[in-house]
C-alpha cells in the first residue's frame, strides 16, 4: 500500500492511474468522477485519484471500512457506498473528508453506525442509511447531527426515537439559533414502539410550517400501545404531551436556620415523574468561607412528598430545616414522560452573618461633677472614685423627707 501511494505522489502532473475494476472520468476543467463495482472487488482500492470529487462502490464484496480509509481524498463531495457487504465502520474512516457533502451506505449489513465520526465531515448534509440492521438510535447522535438535512434510517430494525432528536428537530423558540433549516426523514419500515416520542413526531412534522418532513407518514407499530400493525395516525396516543414545569416561586430569600419548603408542579401525558436536583450553589460575600465545592457534580435530591391529584399533573416538595449557608444554591425540579424533559430553576439564598462580632468596650469619660450649689457645702469636693452618679446630699434630703 506504501508503494502505491509513493507512485501516486511521483507520477507526473496531468497523469492519473485508475484503480482496477473502476472507471474514471473527467479530471482538470471537469470534475473526476470514479465508480468501481462487481462481485471482484473486496477491499476499498487504494489509488483513488487525489483530485476526485465523487466516489461510486457499489455492488462489491467489501465488508468494512477502516480507519482513514479515504485520507487522500481530501476534496471528495460524494461517497456512495451502497449495496456492499459493509459489516462495521471504523469511527475515524472518514478523516480529512472535510469537503464532504453526501455519503451514502445503503443496502449494507451494519448494525451500529459510528455517529461520532460526523465530526470528521463538518458540511455534510445528506446522510443515508437505509436498508441496513441498524437496531438502536442512540440519545448521543444528535450532538453529530445538527447539519444533516436529509436523513433516511429507513428498512432497519428500529424501535425507539430518542427524546434527544426532538429536542433537535422542534427546537423551542428561545433555543432557537438563526433561521430553521427543514429536514427529510425516512422513518418508515421498522418495527417501532408506538409512544408519545413517535406520536409527537408525526403530529408535529404534519402541522403548517414544520421544520421536519417525513418521507412517509405511514409509520407502523409493531407492539406496546397499539396494536400490531396498526398504523401511527390510527393508534390512540394524542393525547401525550411533554411536560411542562411551573415552580412556587423562582427565587427564594431566607434567613440562616430557618425551614423552607420548596415546590414545585407539572403536566403532562402520561402523567410526568418529578425528580429535585442541585445544581449550584451562591458564592456571595456572606458564605464564601463555606462554599468551597461549587464545582461538584449535581447531586440529586429525594423528595420530601409527592402526589399527583388527577391524571396529567404532579406536584413535589422538599423540606429544608436548619438552613445553613452550604444549603443556598440552585435546585431544579425536573419532570420527565415519554413524550419528553422539561425544569425549571429554583433559587435559593440564605441571609444572615457569619459570626457574631465583639465591639470594644467603652470606656466612660470622667468628667467633673457639678453638683447643684443649693445642696453642695462650701468647699465640699466631690471624691475621686465616688461615682458620678451618686449625689449624697441628695440622699440626705430623701432621707430627711
Amino acid at each position: 500500500m506504501f508503494l502505491l501511494v509513493l507512485l501516486q505522489v511521483l507520477q507526473p502532473a496531468g497523469a492519473q492511474f485508475c484503480p482496477d475494476l473502476c472507471v474514471c472520468s473527467g479530471g482538470a476543467a471537469e470534475l473526476r468522477s470514479v465508480q468501481c463495482g462487481g462481485a471482484g472487488m473486496s477491499a476499498l482500492p487504494v489509488n483513488v485519484p487525489p483530485d476526485t470529487v465523487k466516489l461510486r462502490l457499489e455492488r462489491t464484496l467489501i465488508s468494512r471500512v477502516p480507519r482513514a480509509a479515504f485520507y487522500n481524498l481530501s476534496e471528495l463531495r460524494f461517497l456512495w457506498l451502497s449495496y456492499n457487504s459493509v459489516t462495521s465502520v471504523h469511527p475515524s474512516s472518514f478523516v480529512n473528508l472535510k469537503a464532504l457533502r453526501e455519503l451514502r451506505l445503503d443496502g449494507n449489513l451494519l448494525t451500529s453506525f459510528p455517529w461520532e465520526g460526523l465530526r470528521d465531515m463538518p458540511r455534510l448534509q445528506t446522510l443515508g442509511l437505509n436498508n441496513n440492521r441498524l437496531s438502536s438510535l442512540p440519545a448521543h447522535a444528535a450532538l453529530f447531527l445538527p447539519n444533516i438535512t436529509y436523513l433516511d434510517l429507513s428498512s432497519n430494525r428500529l424501535t425507539i426515537l430518542p427524546a434527544e432528536l426532538l429536542d433537535l428537530w422542534f427546537p423551542l423558540p428561545e433555543l432557537q439559533k438563526g433561521p430553521v433549516r427543514r429536514k427529510i426523514l425516512g422513518l418508515h419500515d421498522n418495527p417501532w414502539l408506538c409512544d408519545c416520542q413517535l406520536s409527537m413526531l408525526t403530529s408535529l412534522s404534519s402541522s403548517l410550517g414544520s421544520p421536519v418532513v417525513l418521507m412517509d407518514q405511514l409509520l407502523m407499530c409493531s407492539r406496546s400501545m397499539a396494536p400490531s400493525g396498526m398504523l401511527l395516525t390510527r393508534a390512540e396516543l394524542s393525547r401525550c404531551t411533554r411536560p411542562s414545569v411551573q415552580p412556587a416561586a423562582t427565587r427564594v430569600v431566607s434567613p440562616l436556620g430557618s425551614n423552607v419548603i420548596l415546590r414545585c408542579d407539572a403536566s403532562g401525558y402520561p402523567t410526568p415523574t418529578l425528580t429535585w436536583i442541585r445544581t449550584s450553589a451562591y458564592t456571595d460575600c456572606c458564605q464564601q468561607n463555606l462554599l468551597q465545592n461549587s464545582e461538584q457534580p449535581p447531586r440529586i435530591l429525594e423528595s420530601f412528598m409527592q402526589g399527583s391529584p388527577r391524571v396529567g399533573v404532579r406536584w413535589s416538595i422538599i423540606t429544608l430545616n436548619g438552613l445553613s449557608y452550604q444549603d443556598a444554591g440552585e435546585y431544579r425540579c425536573q419532570a420527565r414522560n415519554m413524550a419528553g424533559t422539561s425544569e425549571a430553576p429554583i433559587k435559593l439564598k440564605v441571609m444572615g452573618v457569619t459570626r457574631l462580632s465583639r465591639f470594644p468596650k467603652r470606656k466612660p469619660k470622667k468628667t467633673p461633677f457639678k453638683s447643684s450649689p443649693k445642696f453642695r457645702k462650701p468647699n465640699q469636693t466631690l471624691p475621686e472614685k465616688e461615682s458620678p452618679f451618686i449625689f449624697p446630699p441628695l440622699k440626705n434630703k430623701i432621707q430627711k423627707v
